[in-house]
């Protein structure tokens, strides 16, 4: 894997092509305005870079990133998107979503309304629980004591060991949930979510986390 598709330049997008770039991944970078509103971030980030269109960007990742907001997931280019292994960034929040009703009732996760979209593409939950500022501050080399750690999930064991790997050039330990429905664990609102912890802590944390339903306050 040589080349870090991402789709989505806001605060985690543009951060992920920092890393990807510094860990000498070659960048495709994209957003919904066009290449040109990329020129900066493009020269800021060198010759590994460079900006496309959305469907541009997932037909040359080798890994792809999907780090727009959840209400624009239909714009999404669906067919260059299939056979990829496709990175979830997101978080629902429904003053910016709208209401979803499937994760109101938390029958669903947003990384599965992605995996249902595109059912030829392997998603993987990734990233969405660090602040942006932090994934270029955070990480440190294999092996480091207290190491940050990140949570992931995904339906496919040889996409999640893909995105392991990814994490471990970008200076991140690795909690593999499983599969795309336990990715609850870490969305908004859960012990894990923001905070810097290392492996032991993040896995505690995923463990004590509940449903919305049943915390004591609406998130």
């Amino acid at each position: 894997m040589t080349t870090l598709g991402i789709i989505g330049a806001g605060n985690i997008g543009s951060q992920l092509a920092r890393l990807g770039v510094a860990s000498g991944y070659d960048v495709v970078v994209s957003n919904s305005r066009g290449p040109a509103t990329l020129e900066g971030l493009v020269a800021e980030l060198g010759p590994r870079a460079r900006a496309a269109l959305p469907a541009e960007a997932a037909t040359a990742g080798d890994l792809v990133v999907v780090t727009i907001p959840l209400h624009q997931i239909h714009t999404l280019p669906l067919a260059e998107l299939a056979g990829k292994t496709v990175i979830d960034t997101n978080n629902y929040y429904p003053q910016r979503d709208g209401d979803i009703v499937a994760l109101d009732e938390e029958t669903t996760t947003t990384a599965e309304l992605l995996q249902d979209l595109v059912p030829d593409a392997k998603v993987v939950k990734a990233f969405n629980h660090i602040y942006a500022a932090d994934l270029t501050t955070d990480g440190l080399p294999a092996g480091t004591e207290d190491r940050r750690a990140l949570v992931i999930a995904g339906n496919d064991p040889d996409a999640r060991a893909t995105v392991t790997a990814l994490l471990d050039d970008f200076g991140f330990d690795t909690v593999d949930l499983g599969p795309l429905n336990e990715g609850w664990r870490i969305q908004r609102g859960t012990p894990g979510y923001g905070p810097r912890l290392a492996e032991f802590e993040l896995r505690e944390a995923v463990s004590a986390a509940i449903r919305y339903r049943d915390m004591p306050e609406a998130v």
